[in-house]
């Protein structure tokens, strides 16, 4: 719901020491790929970018590993005659097309059929997937190019050194890693500069606040977090006994059974009165309070149809007090919340 109250417009933020310039919100393209989240269906989430765009969300992020190319194909097809309006980002390093022996996750994706992905991060492979990304998505250029997982098999300074080369071709705009310690951010930096770092955070998990986001904002490189929402949980729609459909990651996980949703309903219960003061759902809430957090550039929020895109949006360009943002985090941040949360 909207509230009377005016919105005011989504405000672009300068991504590290790029040119580029990133929303706030960041639509997260991982659910639409459908493995691990039980499927998807594709009209609906070609409309949920299309309503992101169009809401002023125009910054996608997607990756080769979500649904095996299928999230990239879809991200394509959205954006068909609005490739000017948007700023793509994607990923390298896992591959599921290939045989090298350094098996990550052996898995299955949503029709059963039995899926290996496999960790490369070698110059050939870097170079191999970036074109393959391009292809997939019909595009001649990628404005942000990350590293999903880091790979032990390679050196970081091949790996940095062939997204270097990337960017020097034009091939992309920008380069960031995903899932980084501080010890690895900084050897790549010390190769060449990080535009920026792509790690889990939200207002129950917040571990960078002690070391990557204080390293990052002395140098430069932006802060893109994803899974501020823990994967639905802080939506508040899941109730104890909720069924997922086959094949959804979530199931399985503690944070999603009876114990830690009575748990986490006490906190949400707390705020809710400032999301009812302003007419929104707590997820609008909660994106905000998230993107005003010291040292976050952008966070990633997953959308599967127009409806949950233009409640994301909202939630990026609505105006809560210094007061508001600060019991919403202040009540999110309690102890035996992120215990149960980092031990899931």
């Amino acid at each position: 719901m909207i509230g009377e109250k005016p919105l005011v417009i989504m405000q672009f933020r300068q991504l590290g020491k790029s040119n580029i310039k990133v929303t706030p919100i960041i639509l997260g393209t991982w659910a639409i790929g459908g493995w691990m989240w039980g499927g998807t269906d594709v009209k609906k989430a070609i409309e949920a970018i299309q309503a992101a765009i169009e809401n002023g969300i125009t910054t996608i992020d997607t990756a080769p590993a979500y649904g095996m190319g299928l999230s990239e194909e879809i991200v394509g097809e959205a954006i068909k005659g609005k490739r000017d309006r948007v700023v793509l980002a994607t990923k390298c390093g896992l591959r599921w097309d290939e045989s090298d022996p350094t098996v990550r996750s052996p898995n299955r994706d949503f029709n059963k059929s039995p899926v290996e992905i496999r960790k490369d991060l070698s110059p050939k492979g870097i170079f191999h997937e970036c074109e393959e990304s391009m292809k997939r998505m019909k595009v001649d250029m990628i404005d942000i190019y990350q590293i999903h997982w880091p790979d032990p098999g390679t050196p970081i300074e091949e790996t940095w050194n062939a997204m270097a080369q990337l960017k020097k071709l034009g091939k992309v705009r920008a380069i960031g890693v995903s899932n980084f310690d501080l010890p690895l951010l900084k050897a790549a930096h010390a190769v060449h500069p990080v535009d920026c770092i792509q790690p889990p955070y939200s207002l129950i998990r917040r571990g960078i606040e002690k070391d990557i986001i204080p390293f990052a904002q002395s140098n430069g490189i932006s802060v893109i977090v994803y899974s501020p929402m823990e994967r639905g949980l802080l939506t508040g729609k899941y109730k104890p006994g909720y069924l997922f459909p086959a094949g959804d990651h979530r199931a399985d996980k503690k944070t999603f059974k009876p114990e830690y949703l009575n748990h986490l309903h006490e906190a949400l219960t707390k705020i809710e009165p400032i999301a009812k003061k302003h007419r929104v759902s707590l997820a609008e809430i909660i994106i905000n309070c998230t993107i005003h957090r010291p040292g976050i550039t952008a966070a990633l929020v997953g959308a599967r149809d127009a409806k949950q895109a233009e409640e994301n949006a909202r939630g990026g360009k609505l105006s809560l007090s210094p007061e508001e943002l600060n019991l919403i985090a202040t009540t999110l941040s309690k102890d035996e919340l992120q215990r149960q949360l980092y031990e899931d």
